[in-house]
């Protein structure tokens, strides 16, 4: 008998029908002697259509009260799924992030797990009551509502099974699992059936939309096995657990991110002190900046160039304009019509060629590149957002990543 935490997206209890076929999953569950707690995502298109009531009242929403409407499309959901499981003969009792409680952070729109009480939840699964919990949100030790940060459901599960070490986190998704690439766009991509914590990280980090990024990091800091499949048929799907042992191919995956935006500050003085001028104000505000190019200097200036997250364009140029004008720099410009385009695998640490393989076939294909980062097991390159699918593609088969040919 283990202890199961099941995570349920949004397209998974999207209308009723799919929320009757969760009932059905966590019933097989507990018919074969589990112990199941459900973490539950808000239906299909609900957070979209929140998100967009507030932007039609702000352009740049007060994060506080953002999260107050955002996080209300859980309660929703794990009340209906909770009924759903009622139906079918089984106890089951649902939260809200702050009756658990989940505590986090103040960082609202993007808090972070600071703990997770577990005793109510203890106490009914000990009398085979099913904890049914609101994804993506908790609350301050002050109080107020917090939200985790779009796909946060994720992160939800996989530190509620870490608090109640649980054997393993299931994420029932629209997917069968993690793809060496996104199938959408790339019809030879391949169902990877185990993957590393590490490659995971990465391609979470990198734009993989199958699993959130923190909920990749807890999971391998506290082990805790995490099984991807699709809430739609029993196959299994993709296991993301410890590197095991063995040789790895040189590349694993190829993923993209169009939530991408890049910021260049023009004529900067180069000196020293300057670069933590203007990415202070942006690390305080909970932004996180990627990529970061500084162009050679030229009669003592120079051009800083970085990448944010779409969503936060607005808001980072609000921040910079008057630090930007303190410094005495010639001004601020933006793109966001960029993507991020990179691949991944543990093997490539080994592996020379790999990069001028990379820059060469995206040339082969008239893709200029406009930024690169690398690690010891991704490579990165800021492209123009128009070129994405096909970049994917082309490296995809480049790398020999698809479905084997019988």
């Amino acid at each position: 008998m283990a202890l199961i935490v099941q995570k349920f997206g949004g397209t998974s209890v999207g209308d009723i029908e799919r929320i009757k076929n969760v009932a059905n999953i966590v019933k097989k569950t507990v018919s074969r002697g589990h112990k199941v707690v459900l973490v539950v995502s808000a239906m299909a298109g609900e957070t979209n259509r929140l998100v967009a009531l507030t932007n039609q009242i702000q352009e740049i929403p007060d994060e506080r009260e953002y999260d107050v409407v955002v996080a209300s499309g859980e309660q929703v959901a794990i009340g209906l799924v909770a009924m759903a499981l009622k139906e079918k003969g089984l106890k089951a009792k649902s939260y809200l992030g702050f009756q658990v409680p989940i505590i986090t952070d103040n960082m609202h729109s993007r808090a972070k797990i600071k703990k997770i009480e577990t005793k109510k939840l203890k106490e009914d699964i000990k009398k085979g009551i099913i904890p049914v919990i609101a994804g993506f949100q908790g609350v301050t030790e002050d109080g107020d509502i917090t939200t985790l940060g779009r796909g946060g459901s994720d992160t939800s599960a996989v530190a509620i099974a870490a608090a109640l070490k649980a054997d393993v986190c299931e994420i029932y998704t629209d997917v069968e699992g993690v793809y060496t690439t996104d199938p959408r766009i790339c019809e030879s991509a391949r169902l990877i059936d185990k993957i590393s914590y590490e490659e995971m990280l990465e391609m979470a980090n990198l734009g993989a939309k199958v699993m959130h990024l923190r909920a990749v990091e807890i999971g391998m800091l506290y082990g805790i096995p995490i099984h991807v499949r699709s809430s739609f048929n029993d196959r299994e799907g993709t296991w993301i657990i410890k590197e095991e042992k063995m040789e790895k191919s040189e590349v694993t995956a190829v993923t993209y991110d169009k939530n991408q935006a890049k910021v260049t500050i023009l004529k900067v003085k180069d000196r020293p002190g300057i670069a933590a001028k203007l990415f202070k104000p942006v690390s305080e505000a909970g932004i996180n900046v990627d990529m970061i190019v500084q162009n050679v200097s030229t009669g003592g200036y120079t051009d800083l160039t970085f990448t944010v997250q779409r969503t936060d364009l607005k808001k980072v140029v609000k921040i910079l304009e008057p630090v930007v004008k303190e410094i005495g720099a010639e001004g601020i410009v933006s793109d966001d019509k960029i993507a991020k385009v990179s691949i991944v695998g543990v093997g490539m640490a080994s592996s020379p060629g790999i990069a001028a393989k990379m820059f060469e076939t995206l040339a082969q294909n008239a893709i200029n590149i406009q930024m690169i980062s690398t690690s010891e097991i991704k490579i990165s390159c800021v492209i123009d957002e128009k070129y994405t699918e096909l970049a994917v593609r082309v490296l995809h088969e480049a790398f020999d990543l698809g479905k084997k040919k019988k």
